[in-house]
């Protein structure tokens, strides 16, 4: 619910626009509120889930997102819409982490892969599902159906949390870190208000330059004040893991070129080769397949050949997959784009499996929590700063020519962020061949001396 979300009004927003008298562009505001909302509270999750119980926070975001859907769906105009899907927003920055939190506390080290690999399918299919169920509902429905559906599914979750979630909910009563939550939202609200300008630009483009430049100073501010407090919101001393600094490292280079993909392919296939977002929807649906797919081989494939050679390998041909979009022109058959989709779907599912997994393999139950809000910032700003780039060079591109976009700013933003990604192998290559093995059940061949 929570990842179709955020990216399913994407294909809706010009029927949203014209029913609450707006412009498109305009309400492209809407995303960013979204995103904002989970850069202020994303952090918190960790210490909420510590205060009052994960599972407890767990079951009110669920509640606060389903609030937040029909506020959506009641939106009669701008001002409106973007507090709507701020307050949205809210209910996100929770389920999400949290979720993976109770994940993690809940499930042997030993079967952890197997684990986030069932976590890993709605992650990745939110975003090729979101258009095509969006542009479904708008295009023979109305668009106020993709909140509705929302209710019953949230009412659903709420039930069977409250039922099926048998999880030891230790609670931690530290303090919370007034200055550093300040601190941190500044940061990450303003990094990602800043990049969603820069690629969306809704506003007066500076406006993006001057929030990103905020965020970063108040990202360095809070470095300063992390190391000097007892209780920091989130704890930068977590990166001495070795295992958690790779994944959150290599995770977020991969996650640049992903992130970036559901911004670019849309708009190429619609843009450039005259496709309707049904139709659109139709081809990139097949990722999701791919996803799926993986849940049956990610467990069998780490445990035969380790976490470092398969995060490596993956993240290296799932890079140069993201490129391969490149090359597709009108001409290319669907069957053939919907392979490449396919393959790239496998190989992202199994490598954020294996790198979601290889991150907890040295954190200990009490860090978690602490963990799990780190990851999902990292995620944001990551798939945040994925969009951002693939505009910025669309945006360079079709300057360079005389202006209005073509199929080659297209294909030149596919060829960089696809080779973005491909980098992110090379983090994962320079590990030790056993590492994370206990979670992994991995046993290197031992090379016998004579």
């Amino acid at each position: 619910m929570e990842q179709m979300d955020s990216t399913v009004i994407a294909t809706s927003l010009p029927a949203i626009a014209a029913d609450i008298g707006t412009e498109p562009i305009s309400l492209k505001l809407a995303l960013t509120a979204y995103f904002v909302a989970l850069a202020i509270f994303i952090p918190i999750s960790g210490w909420m889930a510590d205060r009052f119980g994960a599972k407890n926070i767990f079951r009110l975001a669920i509640f606060v997102f389903m609030l937040g859907s029909l506020a959506c769906s009641f939106s009669y105009s701008l001002e409106t819409f973007v507090a709507s899907r701020f307050f949205q927003g809210i209910g996100s920055s929770m389920m999400t982490p949290v979720g993976r939190l109770l994940l993690v506390r809940s499930t042997p080290r030993n079967e952890l892969v197997s684990a986030m690999a069932w976590l890993t399918v709605p992650a990745l299919l939110g975003p090729v599902t979101g258009p095509l169920i969006g542009g479904f509902l708008t295009t023979y429905l109305s668009w106020h159906w993709i909140f509705w559906i929302n209710i019953p599914i949230g009412i659903a979750g709420i039930l069977l949390a409250g039922r099926y979630l048998k999880v030891i909910d230790a609670r931690n009563p530290r303090p919370i870190d007034v200055v550093g939550f300040i601190l941190a939202a500044v940061c990450f609200s303003g990094t990602i208000f800043g990049l969603s300008v820069i690629s969306l630009p809704a506003l007066p483009i500076v406006y993006g330059y001057l929030t990103v430049a905020v965020g970063v100073v108040s990202g360095i501010l809070y470095l300063m004040h992390a190391r000097r407090t007892k209780y920091p919101l989130l704890d930068p001393a977590l990166f001495r893991h070795k295992l958690f600094r790779s994944s959150m490292i290599g995770g977020s280079i991969f996650r640049v070129g992903v992130g970036a993909v559901p911004f670019l392919l849309p708009l190429m296939l619609q843009l450039g080769f005259g496709l309707n977002p049904f139709q659109s929807g139709a081809i990139t649906f097949v990722s999701a397949i791919g996803a799926i797919m993986s849940k049956f081989l990610a467990e069998q494939v780490y445990a035969r050949f380790g976490f470092p050679r398969v995060l490596g390998f993956a993240a290296f041909f799932g890079g140069i997959l993201i490129a391969a979009q490149g090359f597709f022109t009108q001409g290319t058959p669907a069957a053939v784009m919907m392979g490449v989709l396919l393959a790239g779907g496998i190989l992202r599912s199994i490598f954020f499996t294996g790198s979601n997994a290889i991150g907890y393999a040295d954190i200990d139950n009490e860090e978690a929590s602490q963990a799990t809000a780190i990851n999902a910032v990292a995620q944001q700003l990551s798939i945040a700063f994925g969009v951002a780039v693939a505009g910025a060079i669309i945006e360079i591109s079709s300057r360079a020519h005389g202006g209005g976009l073509t199929l080659i700013d297209f294909q030149v933003a596919f060829f960089v962020v696809g080779a973005l990604s491909a980098i992110a192998g090379i983090v994962y290559f320079r590990l030790p061949r056993d590492a994370g093995s206990d979670v992994s059940g991995h046993k290197p061949a031992v090379i016998a001396k004579e």
